[in-house]
C-alpha cells in the first residue's frame, strides 16, 4: 500500500525507453519528470534512477501494467511485476501497479490537441505517457476515498 500523501514517482517501461513521472506531495497532480534510455541488450538504467530517487525522495513507486485490451495479463506483465520487484529491492520503496493500457496514445492525442508534432519527440511522449498513467492512478485513489 502506497502513502497517501508525499511524492510518488511512476515508471512507464518499454524496451528501449522508460518514461518517468513524479507526483506533487499532495498527490493530485502529475507531471513528466524524465525519460531513460536503454541501450539494447542493456539492463534497466538503476543508476540513474536511482540518482531521482535520492534527488525527488518520493514516498512508493507506480509501475505501469501492460494488461491486454482484454484486460489480461501476457509476456510484458510479467516483466513489468519482475521490474516492480527489483525497483522496490533496490529502492525500499513500496510498489504499486497500475493498468498502463493507452497511456501512449493519450499522451499522444493530448500533445495533438495542444497543436504540437509528435515528430522527434519519443521522449517527451514516454514521459508524458507515464504522467498519464500516474495521473489515472491518482484519481482512482481520491473516488475511493
Amino acid at each position: 500500500m502506497l502513502p497517501t500523501s508525499g511524492r510518488l514517482l511512476a515508471v512507464d517501461w518499454g524496451d528501449v525507453r522508460i518514461g518517468l513521472a513524479l507526483s506533487d506531495e499532495t498527490q493530485v497532480l502529475a507531471s513528466p519528470l524524465e525519460t531513460l534510455v536503454r541501450r539494447p541488450g542493456k539492463r534497466f538504467p538503476m543508476p540513474r534512477f536511482l540518482e531521482l530517487i535520492a534527488e525527488h525522495a518520493p514516498v512508493g513507486l507506480v509501475v505501469g501494467l501492460p494488461l491486454t485490451l482484454e484486460g489480461e495479463e501476457g509476456p510484458s506483465a510479467a516483466a513489468a511485476h519482475e521490474l516492480a520487484d527489483a525497483l522496490g529491492r533496490r529502492t525500499a520503496l513500496p510498489v504499486a501497479l497500475w493498468d498502463e493500457r493507452m497511456s501512449t496514445a493519450r499522451a499522444l492525442a493530448a500533445i495533438r490537441e495542444q497543436g504540437g508534432s509528435t515528430r522527434g519527440r519519443r521522449e517527451d511522449v514516454d514521459a508524458l505517457a507515464a504522467s498519464v498513467v500516474l495521473q489515472h492512478f491518482l484519481e482512482s485513489r481520491r473516488a475511493v476515498r
